[in-house]
């Protein structure tokens, strides 16, 4: 099955000092920078631009546009929403209200901190995906000791994705297919009949994936597959990639120091 990168379209030129980095330094700096993001207090509004600012260097020597990178981080904004109920909860100076809830000054940068960090963290999670093949991932984590069935639980879970998007397109052009509009009617039923529709082709897709999964694994039997993958050996580090990589981490723990002097 193709494995290919979803972000293929926005991926780093395979030429860039960060693509060449080993994917285990990535992998070990990535979660560091994540966890200095996290660590960052809700109130230091000045960490914030020093942290996107890293990252934005980090994404030029990866020869990938950091504006593009901020858009495509975007999607962790609606998820940070269901922090939303800090604004009224949070004990501190009332500074407004909002449909008779008390919006707090404490309450307010308590979830400005948690939109901005998770907005942040994205940035780094969809640099390292576009600056790192997959399998180069998978083989690092499993070099780095990562149990090897939960390394294969991301794996399959990543390529059945691929399977899931082609049953859900055959779906689509099947119903595109035998769906007749007369010129001047409005195409479909009611809202019910609508979603009576939607529900049978979600359930129709389960079947679909599930049976097509069957035949995959199949297929992977017949191969020689034994319920472990096939891993490269793992290449020597060097000092040389370790610098590199503690060379962000570094900057992330000075930038801490900085907001918290």
């Amino acid at each position: 099955m193709n494995a290919a990168n979803p972000f293929s379209q926005h991926a780093a030129p395979v030429d860039s000092p960060l693509q060449r980095l080993d994917a285990r330094v990535k992998v070990v700096a990535a979660l560091l920078l994540i966890l200095g993001i996290l660590l960052t207090p809700d109130s230091a509004w000045v960490a914030y631009p020093l942290l996107w600012t890293l990252i934005g260097v980090l994404a030029a020597i990866a020869r990938v546009s950091a504006w593009r990178l901020s858009r495509l981080a975007g999607v962790a904004l609606p998820f940070a929403l269901v922090a939303v109920t800090l604004l009224f909860t949070t004990p501190g100076r009332p500074i407004t209200a909002l449909a008779g809830l008390v919006i707090t000054d404490a309450g307010l940068a308590r979830f400005m901190g948690i939109v901005l960090k998770s907005w942040l963290a994205m940035h780094v999670a969809l640099l390292l995906s576009l600056t790192t093949d997959f399998n180069d991932l998978l083989d690092a984590l499993a070099h780095m000791g990562v149990p090897a069935t939960l390394v294969a639980i991301i794996g399959f879970m990543y390529r059945y994705l691929f399977t899931l998007k082609d049953e859900a397109e055959r779906l689509l052009r099947a119903r595109a297919a035998r769906s007749g509009v007369m010129p001047g009617l409005r195409p479909g039923g009611s809202l019910l009949w609508r979603a009576r529709v939607a529900g049978g082709m979600v359930g129709n897709l389960f079947l679909r994936s599930y049976e097509r999964s069957e035949r995959v694994y199949a297929a992977m039997l017949a191969r020689g597959y034994n319920g472990r993958m096939i891993r490269h050996e793992p290449v020597p580090l060097t000092w040389r990639a370790i610098s590199l990589g503690a060379i962000p981490v570094v900057t992330v723990i000075l930038i801490q120091i900085i907001v918290r002097w």
